[in-house]
Parts: C-alpha cells; sequence; structure tokens
C-alpha cells in the first residue's frame, strides 16, 4: 500500500464500544443502513467511503439480504434449528433471530460480539425471548468455541448449528489468520453444521473493478475505521477448506439464491462482495426434533 497522509491502523486494536470518538465498525455498519446509533466519527468514515464509492450504502442492503436468505434456506429447506451469528453488530430491522424463528418458532439463536456497545443493545433488545441470547465474545479468541465457552451452555454442540459471518472476515486483519479462525470455528461444529460467510472480494489485476477495491480498502482502513480488506476470490474460497459448498458456490451476493429468481448485478460496490455457505460433512441432512 502506498505511503499515505493518514495515520496507520493498529491491527489488534479493540472494538470502539462506547469511545464516540472513535468510529466503530458496528455503528458505521448502522449509519451506512440509515440507523440512529451511530456519531460524527462513525459518519465522518462512512462519507470518507462514500465519496468514492457511493454504491457502499446498497452494498449493506445487499448483505442483509443476502443474510435473510441464508437463514431463511437453513431454517426451512434444510431444517437447521440452532444459529450462531457471530460479529452480530448492532441489532436492527430484520434480524436473525427474527427470520430463524418465523421459519421455525422453536429455532435458538446466540448472538456473539467483541464491542460492549452491541452486546449491551442487543442483551437489552432480546431479554424477553427465551430462545435468543447475545454474549460479549471475540473471533479472534482461539477459546471461543471450546468445550468450556459459553456459547455451548445455549447451543447443543452435539446438533448441527448454522455459523453466521457476514461481512464479518473483511475486518480482521491477515495478522489475525481469519483462514485459521473459520477452521476452529468449523472443528468446533458437530457433522451436518453450516458456515455463512460474505466478504468483500478484490478482483485480479486488470479488472475495471481492482482499482475501486484498492481505494475502498485504502478507505476504510486509513480514515478511522481501521479494517475493511477486499481479498482475492482464492482466499474467500478457502475459508471453506473441509466443507461441501452448497449451490451456487461463492458468487456475487446477488447471485446467492438456492432457489429462486437471480437479481440484477447492481451497481459496481456490489459486485466486489462474495458470499456462500458450505456444510461440513456427516450428520444428519436436516434437523431434528429438539430434545
Amino acid at each position: 500500500m502506498p505511503d499515505s497522509p493518514f495515520p496507520s491502523p493498529d491491527p489488534g486494536r479493540r472494538p470502539a464500544g462506547v469511545d464516540t470518538s472513535r468510529a466503530s465498525i458496528a455503528r458505521v455498519q448502522d449509519a451506512s443502513l440509515g440507523g440512529k446509533d451511530n456519531f460524527e466519527a462513525d459518519r465522518r468514515a462512512l462519507d470518507a467511503v462514500l465519496e468514492i464509492a457511493p454504491g457502499m450504502r446498497e452494498v449493506s442492503r445487499r448483505n442483509r439480504a443476502w443474510r435473510r436468505r441464508v437463514v431463511r434456506y437453513l431454517a426451512g429447506v434444510v431444517g437447521v434449528e440452532q444459529f450462531l451469528d457471530a460479529g452480530a453488530g448492532l441489532p436492527t430491522m430484520g434480524n436473525t433471530h427474527e427470520i430463524a424463528q418465523l421459519v421455525n418458532p422453536w429455532a435458538r439463536v446466540v448472538y456473539l460480539d467483541n464491542d460492549p456497545m452491541c452486546s449491551a443493545h442487543g442483551r437489552v433488545l432480546l431479554e424477553t425471548n427465551e430462545d435468543t441470547v447475545y454474549l460479549p465474545g471475540d473471533l479472534t479468541d482461539p477459546a471461543v468455541l471450546t468445550g468450556d465457552s459459553v456459547v455451548w451452555r445455549y447451543l447443543d454442540r452435539e446438533r448441527p448449528v448454522a455459523v453466521i459471518l457476514g461481512a464479518v472476515l473483511h475486518h480482521i486483519p491477515d495478522a489475525a489468520d481469519p483462514a485459521g479462525i473459520v477452521a476452529r470455528c468449523v472443528e468446533a461444529l458437530s457433522p451436518g453444521s453450516y458456515v455463512a460467510i460474505s466478504h468483500f472480494w478484490d478482483p485480479a489485476d486488470g479488472s475495471p473493478d481492482h482499482e475501486l477495491a484498492r481505494e475502498v480498502e485504502r478507505r476504510f482502513v486509513e480514515k478511522g475505521l481501521g479494517s475493511g480488506w477486499y481479498r482475492s476470490r482464492e482466499e474467500i474460497v478457502g475459508y471453506f477448506t473441509g466443507l461441501e459448498l452448497v449451490e451456487p458456490g461463492v458468487v456475487s451476493l446477488h447471485d446467492w439464491w438456492p432457489s429462486g429468481p437471480v437479481c440484477a448485478p447492481g451497481t459496481a460496490e456490489e459486485r466486489l462482495i462474495l458470499g456462500g455457505v458450505g456444510r461440513k460433512g456427516g450428520g444428519p441432512a436436516v434437523g431434528s426434533a429438539r430434545r
């Protein structure tokens, strides 16, 4: 990356939480969706990106729509009854538990985020839903899904779980090994579980969208947010190592429809995010009745 007048990010920096002077991943996402749980620092970080990529607001909406389709597919068509939404961010409309429990009223959902502001908001929102809980937790912590993790107090580790990693891994630096994080997650799951991932995509050199990806990344990383890396298709597909990809595979979000119409491709910004779902082999093909 070329020299820049902006300060270099600290790949290991902690989430902003209630510090309103720093941009927060969750609050920038909230601002991009037109929410109200954000501050001036968050809006400045978003505006720096929108200056050169105004379609990034639609990327946030596309990602939410992709997540809804994934959860409907897994809860309805596949029959998964347990969901872990990791790096969930601030609660908004069309949350994972709302979609899953609309299809299956007995679906159990655990949200996980390392930002204390997100978990505080989530606990308030979900305090009356006995099958949904919002927990503090960091995906970069190797112990986050080990046998004694608090997650397994709410989910049955012996039965299939769907893990949602929507727009999460591109905020994890290479130094923290996002591929290794996914591999540890897959290892912790029972056979028949699923992992859903969406991630910013940098096409190969020579693509007309390559320079846009590089500039948007620079704005995200260097102008306040400190993260938001665009990675190659090979890297993103590599996150599904050891999993059986669900058709249509790792594709642009508007193309991820296991059943139903293909949407219009939208803007260049919308093309630069890929999504996919993988299944851990073995185990039941569909969820069994809750015990």
